[in-house]
């Protein structure tokens, strides 16, 4: 064996005559000279060397053990007795070989390197068990993954407890909050391309990001400024301010002309396809963030609710994704779940979606209690005060017949499982005539299940259609992220949250519930969208003669109405 602590190596050549070779008379007429054949080549042991378990003890034990260190120059070995051997073939061929072996060891090691293991350059890569031990990276990268996991824990509590605390300061600084984190995204999401071809937009395209900005201004300006309108025609108290919300629309008009003609103006003939590429990026960024925003506020001010539960069914849903990916990822279904994101698990996705609907069924229930959240506002108050009104039915327990489409849908076996479930049948035939089929009469013929739920709030119904759709289409938003990202070549959006990343890694999914959310509750819960102070206000923008002509027909519809 060649210790890596000493490059010196005794070589015993045993010389065959036939003096003591007695016992082999044929052996001994073969061997009659020292050159007639080679020596054989004995090696010293050396404790130090790597285990033999290693993965490279077997590719490198050419000429006894592990040969860690280039062989010297090999001269005057000497046999047992202390002769010097004079034959420069046999130690020009041990020199040859040694060196041979050493390049073998050589390229293995890079191998192994650039593998990522280590374990040939320990001198005990065994554990007890006979386990490979960790190496140093390993180790390291196992501290890392722990420690990203803490911050990951710590970020989101912070996030938490900040979110909590701006929901209680009311809704005027929720729509604050709303507008800053829309600010930081646009950022993030218009950077991603900056930084990308700055080669090419440096001292290249003048003004690029000025427009860029100009563009979310106009976007922001016209959004909010038609949900300001909104609330001040819907509080007779702030009708004095209709006046200025009339030049709403002109102001609107104005900073698009005024934006669009400088986008143009600034096109440079050497770079049209890379800003005309630019522009499309900007627009998409403004429909990802502020137009799919655009009603988050009209959520917020028709009952923290109603911003309130999306925001955290979606949380829930990436909260329970990543733990049932986590621990189930890829065990039960081995199939890769979206190419675009290859973390993600069926699994994952499968388990997040039935704990998010299970939570969005006691959530819901839990929140209906507070007046805090079910209350609907007009005012702009920046401090928070106690909200009173009469909550909408859909927030008050109720004794509720589930609908019979819903268990159409399911096997009649699995229906009469379902507890509390009554048969209803029509008789002799009557679609008209129904009641509770009994067993064995002749004339009852099955017709539907109905189902009797007692001290049910509706919302919890509407909240498993809410649920549904946090589940199964907004984590649609965040493959659009994981696309985005690895079209650009980054990890993360930003670094402004430690563990999580940048807002857009974080806000990626919410996008599209809040629309839902907006068209949920208009199309299934207040689907009246007149109130009587937006009639005093359209009531005001009539002429003189229109509004007698429309007094006329109020006391018109009055007399009717008292006659009936």
């Amino acid at each position: 064996k060649f210790s890596k602590k000493s490059h010196t190596t005794n070589i015993m050549l045993r010389r065959r005559n036939t003096r003591n070779s007695s016992n082999d008379n044929s052996s001994s007429k073969d061997t009659a000279s020292p050159k007639s054949k080679p020596k054989t080549i004995k090696v010293m042991e050396d404790s130090s060397l790597t285990s033999p378990n290693s993965k490279t003890s077997t590719a490198t034990t050419i000429i006894g053990k592990e040969i860690t260190s280039p062989p010297t120059e090999i001269s005057s070995p000497t046999t047992e007795r202390g002769d010097t051997v004079g034959d420069d073939d046999d130690i020009d061929e041990v020199t040859s070989t040694l060196t041979e072996a050493y390049d073998r060891l050589k390229d293995i090691k890079s191998k192994n390197s650039l593998a990522g293991d280590d374990s040939v350059n320990n001198d005990d890569c065994t554990g007890f068990a006979g386990k490979p031990a960790l190496s140093n990276e390993a180790v390291a990268k196992d501290e890392k993954k722990k420690r990203k996991i803490m911050d990951r824990v710590l970020s989101a509590l912070l996030m938490m407890l900040s979110f909590l605390v701006i929901l209680y300061m009311g809704h005027v600084y929720i729509c604050g909050l709303i507008f800053v984190i829309e600010v930081l995204l646009f950022r993030e999401l218009v950077t991603v391309r900056y930084n990308t071809f700055f080669h090419i937009i440096e001292e290249t395209i003048p003004l690029f990001r000025t427009t860029q900005w100009l563009w979310f201004v106009t976007a922001i300006f016209y959004t909010y400024s038609e949900f300001i309108v909104e609330m001040i025609k819907s509080n007779t108290s702030l009708h004095h301010l209709l006046s200025y919300a009339q030049l709403q629309s002109g102001i609107s008009f104005l900073l698009y002309a005024g934006t669009f003609v400088i986008t143009i103006a600034t096109m440079q003939r050497d770079h049209l396809r890379f800003q005309l590429n630019q522009l499309c990026w900007t627009i998409l960024v403004l429909a990802l963030t502020v137009g799919q925003l655009k009603y988050i506020m009209h959520n917020v001010y028709n009952g923290l609710f109603w911003f309130f539960f999306p925001v955290m069914l979606v949380i829930s849903n990436d909260t329970f994704a990543y733990a049932c990916g986590m621990t189930c990822g890829k065990k039960f279904i081995s199939k890769t779940f979206f190419k675009i994101s290859p973390n993600k698990s069926w699994e994952g996705f499968i388990g997040g979606a039935i704990c998010t609907i299970i939570t969005a069924w006691f959530l819901s229930r839990f929140l209906a209690k507070f007046q805090w959240m079910v209350c609907p506002t007009n005012n702009f108050s920046f401090y928070p005060r106690k909200l009173q009104c009469d909550p909408h039915p859909v927030f008050q327990s109720a004794t509720t017949i589930l609908p019979i489409q819903v268990f159409e849908l399911l096997p009649s076996l699995i229906a009469h499982m379902i507890p509390g479930i009554v048969d209803i049948c029509s008789v002799g035939g009557d679609i008209e005539s129904f009641t509770a089929c009994i067993s064995g009469e002749e004339s009852h013929t099955h017709h539907h299940f109905e189902l009797v739920v007692r001290d049910l709030y509706p919302i919890q119904i509407h909240a498993l259609g809410l649920g549904l759709f946090a589940s199964l289409v907004a984590p649609f938003g965040g493959f659009l992220a994981s696309a985005i990202k690895r079209a650009y070549g980054i990890k993360d959006f930003d670094s402004i949250i430690p563990g999580h990343g940048g807002l857009m890694d974080r806000m990626d999914c919410q996008f599209m519930m809040a629309l839902c959310t907006w068209v949920f509750y208009n199309t299934f819960v207040n689907m009246a969208t007149v109130s009587v102070p937006k009639m005093l206000y359209m009531y005001n923008l009539l002429k003189d003669s229109e509004r007698e002509d429309f007094l006329k027909q109020i006391l018109q519809i009055n007399n009717l109405t008292q006659e009936v």
